[in-house]
């Protein structure tokens, strides 16, 4: 990832956790200064680390965000997504995808590989 998307990642981070806590989400974990990390998974016999952008609570029920860019390791982030559908619908918590302008067709892309019908958040 380059400085420039990297710094458009944490733009948009901000953005999203703003958004967030403005729809009433509270406990709000997030990989970000101020807040708690979320908690990671491990993949068990590799060096893989799975952690949620941003994890909240809203009405007693836990919600999973992730944050979607485009990105070059595409293999990786249906992984993620893939482990994070799955977890969610285990402990019956929540996933949301939240994306902006210019990323809408690779994130629909994305999820049309998959097979997952998501609502995406569009900032």
């Amino acid at each position: 990832m380059t400085s420039t998307e990297l710094q458009e990642s944490t733009t948009f981070l901000k953005e999203s956790l703003t958004y967030l806590e403005n729809l009433g989400y509270d406990n709000i974990k997030a990989d970000m200064e101020g807040y708690e990390s979320p908690k990671s998974y491990h993949k068990k016999g590799s060096d893989v680390t799975i952690t949620p952008n941003i994890v909240a609570e809203k009405a007693g029920r836990k919600h999973y965000f992730e944050i979607s860019l485009k990105s070059d390791e595409q293999i990786l982030l249906k992984s993620k997504w893939r482990f994070l559908d799955v977890l969610t619908r285990m402990k019956d918590h929540r996933f949301r995808i939240i994306t902006r302008r210019g990323h809408y067709k690779f994130t629909q892309d994305m999820l049309d590989d998959l097979n997952m019908d998501k609502d995406l958040i569009k900032l």
